[in-house]
C-alpha cells in the first residue's frame, strides 16, 4: 500500500479484503436501526455518513433515548452517543460475534433495544447472524486508514457533483449491506422491478434513478474504483465517453466503471468524479429522457450569498 506524489493512495485488494470484509460485518449491527426509520426512496434512510474519523449511524430518535453510532476507523473503537452518556466497545482483535455481544451490553447500559435483527446481510457464503461469527480476526490500523482515506476522497467529489441536483437525492452515504459509497439521483417516474429479487432491491427500484458511487470491490472484482449505472438501464451505453480516461462501460456488469488508479492519474481527481458523474447524467437526459433542468448552478455559497438573483438563473450548471 502507498500513495502517489498528489496524495492519491493506492488500494491494493489482496492487502485489504480481511479489513473490508470485517468492517462490511460490523457496520451492520448499528445499521440495522436505519431500517426502523422511515423509509426514503432508494433507500437513503439506510447510508452512514463518512466522518473525519470513520463511519456514522443518523441520529436515531426513539422513545425514552435519543442516540447515534461513530464506527471510528481512526480510533479502532465504535462509540455509542445518547442522550444518557457515551459507551465506547473496541474493534480492535476478536470475533463479530463478541463485539455484538459487547456492542449489546453497551447499549443496555444507555437504554437503548439491541437491533431487531441480527442477521448478516449481501456478503456471500458468511455465517448467517452476527452470533455465528467467531471467526478471529485482526484490527490492521494502516488499512483502516487507508479505508477512511478512499471513502473521503470520493465522499467530497460525490457530495460536490450531488450539490446542484434539484430533485429527490438522498444524502451521499456508506450503504452498509453492500458497503459501497452511494450518490443517487431520483425522479418520480415509476418502473416495474424484476419479480425475481428479493423485496429490499425491487423497493428500490420502484422509480427511476441514477447512482454513483465508490466501492473496495471483491472476489470477484478485486478492482476498487467509481461504478455508475440508470435505472432502468437504457439502450446505447456502448461506446459512449464517460468524461475521464479509463472509464469504461462493462455490459456484463451493468457498470460504467472507472479504476481507482486511473482516477488517481488524473490531474485533478475531485474534478474527475465530478466529471464523471455530469457524463453519466448526460447518458440518462439524452438516453432515458431525463430533464436536463434538474441541475442548478455549480458555485459556492459565499458566491451565492453575494450575488443579485438575475444573475444567478443565468448561470450555466
Amino acid at each position: 500500500m502507498s500513495e502517489r506524489r498528489n496524495g492519491w493512495p493506492t488500494l491494493v485488494h489482496e492487502d485489504m479484503a480481511a479489513m473490508v470484509g470485517y468492517v462490511n460485518r460490523v457496520v451492520q449491527v448499528a445499521g440495522k436501526y436505519t431500517l426502523d426509520e422511515p423509509f426514503e426512496v432508494g433507500w437513503g434512510n439506510v447510508v452512514l455518513d463518512v466522518t473525519p474519523r470513520g463511519l456514522r449511524t443518523p441520529t436515531f430518535r426513539r422513545r425514552g433515548v435519543t442516540f447515534a453510532v461513530h464506527y471510528r476507523l481512526l480510533d479502532g473503537d465504535m462509540v455509542v452517543e445518547a442522550d444518557a452518556g457515551s459507551r465506547t466497545v473496541p474493534l480492535s482483535d476478536g470475533s463479530v460475534a463478541a463485539f455484538y455481544a459487547a456492542f449489546r451490553d453497551a447499549a443496555a447500559e444507555l437504554g437503548i433495544t439491541r437491533p431487531r435483527t441480527s442477521l448478516i446481510c449481501e456478503i456471500p457464503d458468511c455465517e448467517p447472524t452476527f452470533e455465528d461469527d467467531h471467526v478471529e480476526r485482526a484490527w490492521d490500523p494502516g488499512v483502516a486508514r487507508l479505508m477512511w482515506q478512499a471513502l473521503n476522497l470520493a465522499a467530497g467529489g460525490l457530495e460536490t457533483w450531488q450539490a446542484p441536483f434539484l430533485g429527490h437525492r438522498p444524502r451521499v452515504g456508506v450503504m452498509w449491506g453492500g458497503f459501497d459509497l452511494s450518490a443517487t439521483r431520483h425522479r418520480a417516474r415509476p418502473t416495474e422491478p424484476p419479480p425475481d429479487r428479493p423485496a429490499f432491491m425491487q423497493n428500490a427500484q420502484l422509480r427511476e434513478y441514477v447512482a454513483v458511487g465508490f466501492s473496495f470491490g471483491d472476489a470477484t472484482a478485486p478492482g476498487a474504483g467509481m461504478y455508475a449505472y440508470i435505472w432502468p438501464q437504457p439502450d446505447g451505453l456502448d461506446g459512449r465517453s464517460w468524461g475521464v480516461d479509463g472509464a469504461v462501460w462493462n455490459p456484463d456488469a451493468g457498470l460504467v466503471l472507472l479504476p481507482w488508479d486511473r482516477l488517481g492519474e488524473t490531474a485533478d481527481p475531485h474534478q474527475a468524479i465530478v466529471t464523471f458523474g455530469d457524463a453519466v447524467y448526460d447518458a440518462a437526459v439524452g438516453l432515458s429522457g431525463w430533464p436536463s433542468d434538474l441541475i442548478g448552478p455549480r458555485v459556492d455559497g459565499w458566491y451565492m450569498s453575494r450575488t443579485r438573483p438575475d444573475a444567478v438563473r443565468g448561470l450555466r450548471p
